[in-house]
Formats: structure tokens, sequence, C-alpha cells
């Protein structure tokens, strides 16, 4: 039998579960609850510290690249320069042309502008306006060239229309700039024959005309239409009346310059293919 037993000086009770023994407990709790705290606050200035460092790398990168990027600065163009810019001492000219049948013209020896329709089209008559840069002095060079069906010369070949052709050529060249009109075509022309057919002109009759008829044809010379060639010994340029000619579809599209004359060579039918030169325009 148990028995309450009076407890002794500076002693207490004690059983399990007692207040004693839970402020222990409580202690315990306490001092871990502190190191939990002491853990978080160590994890959160690592976590802290690592993000300033990689936003110190990042912002170092940039800057990196922004000074790379500011050291080697990509050029600046005006908005207002032109595309193309032309060539000092470049001037633009329009050129105006018509033709039995066809033309290619020269500029200070470079090809600048041609017939639109090929010379093989019979019956081809049409004008042409074109542009080109060139400057001065400026020498103007041309080929014409009458229509042929073959090297007989003769055209409409086999049909009771069977016959020698005829030709004409007239130039006017302007500086746009100044408006004035710097080279036409005229007596000061001159000329160099390079097909010529039928010289015999009995043979346009023939029925097999590339047999009968005669023809002389010449190589063109080496840099004809260049600055500076001599043309010395080439024929001048006979005119001929736009009647004379038959000059058509195209020939009245065009305001001649007085000056402008229709040309060919000496003999409008027998004289196919045309090297001219004009006397030089120094603007």
């Amino acid at each position: 039998m148990l028995r309450n037993r009076p407890l002794g000086p500076g002693r207490s009770a004690r059983r399990p579960g007692g207040i004693p023994q839970l402020g222990r407990l409580c202690q315990l709790a306490v001092a871990g609850a502190a190191l939990l705290a002491v853990a978080t606050g160590c994890s959160s200035n690592n976590s802290s510290n690592s993000t300033a460092a990689a936003a110190t790398t990042t912002t170092e990168t940039t800057t990196t690249e922004a000074t790379s990027s500011t050291a080697t600065p990509a050029p600046e163009v005006p908005s207002s320069a032109p595309a193309v810019a032309s060539a000092p001492g470049t001037v633009t000219f329009e050129a105006e042309v018509w033709a039995d049948n066809w033309f290619r013209l020269y500029a200070n020896g470079e090809v600048v502008g041609e017939d639109s329709v090929p010379i093989t089209t019979e019956r081809s008559f049409n004008s042409e306006t074109f542009t080109f840069q060139a400057s001065y002095p400026l020498t103007i060079g041309a080929i014409s060239k009458d229509f042929k069906e073959s090297d007989s010369g003769l055209e409409y070949i086999g049909t009771d229309r069977q016959q020698m052709g005829d030709g004409g050529l007239i130039v006017q060249v302007t500086d746009i700039a100044t408006g004035e009109v710097v080279a036409t075509s005229s007596a000061g022309w001159n000329g160099l024959v390079v097909h010529k057919a039928p010289t015999n002109p009995e043979c346009v009759s023939s029925s097999v005309p590339d047999t009968d008829c005669k023809a002389i044809i010449l190589d063109e010379p080496k840099g004809w239409a260049d600055p500076g060639f001599d043309d010395t010994g080439w024929e001048p340029a006979t005119v001929y009346t736009a009647e004379a000619v038959g000059a058509k579809d195209g020939y009245d599209d065009i305001t001649w310059a007085p000056t402008a004359a229709l040309i060919w060579s000496s003999s409008l039918t027998q004289d196919n293919t045309i090297l001219w030169r004009a006397p030089l325009a120094t603007g």
C-alpha cells in the first residue's frame, strides 16, 4: 500500500509527464528552433550572395558587349545620299534617232543605245529616244544598216517585188542640263561603207541573186568609234530630203533641230551598212 510521504527540504515531486520535465523539453525545442533559424538565415544569405554574384556577371557581360559594340559603331549613311553618284565631269544626254532600218549609237567609244527592232525585221521604221551619260569632249559614232535578205543586198527575193532597198539616218543629241543640242547628223559626219551590194545592179532581176549579185564587205576597223580615231579617207555624209529617203513611222514624232539632217552615203540603194563618226562636241 502506497502512502504519501512528506517531502524533504529542497525536493520537489517528480513523476513522468511532470512540469519540470516538460520545461526541459521546451528548452530543447527553443534551442532547436534557434538553430533552425540560424541555418535558414545562412541559407538565405548564401542564396542572396549567389544571386548578387550572378547579377554582377550578367552586368559585366552586358557592359562588355556594349563596350565592344560601342567601340566599332556602324558607319552612318546620310539619308540624303544618292544611290548612285555620277563621276566628276559626267553629263547626262538625250539621244533621238530615226533610222531606215536599224542603228547603234556610240559615245566616246561606248555603246549607249540601239534600235529596239531587230535588223531582221522587214520594213522596220521607228524612232528611238533614250538618255546616256558621258563626258566632254564628246565623240559620237553610229552604225546604220538598211534591211537586206542576204549579202546580195536585195530584199523581197523571189517575189515580184525583188529589189534593192534604201537607207536613211538622222540623229540629234541634247545636253539635258543646258538644253543645248550638241550633236546632229549632217554633211560634217564621215562614213565608211562596210557592206556594199549589189555592185552590179543589173542582178536585181536575177532568179538566183545570191549567185549573180556581187558585194564588197569590209571588216570594221578596230577602235573606229573611239576618241582620237583617224577617219581620214572616210566619205563625207550626203544629205537627203525626207521625201528622197521615204521617212515615216516615227520620224514626225520628234521635233528635229534645224541642223539635224537625214544622211546616208552617196548611194541610198547600194550601200547597206555604214560606220559614222561625228565632229567632236566640246560642250
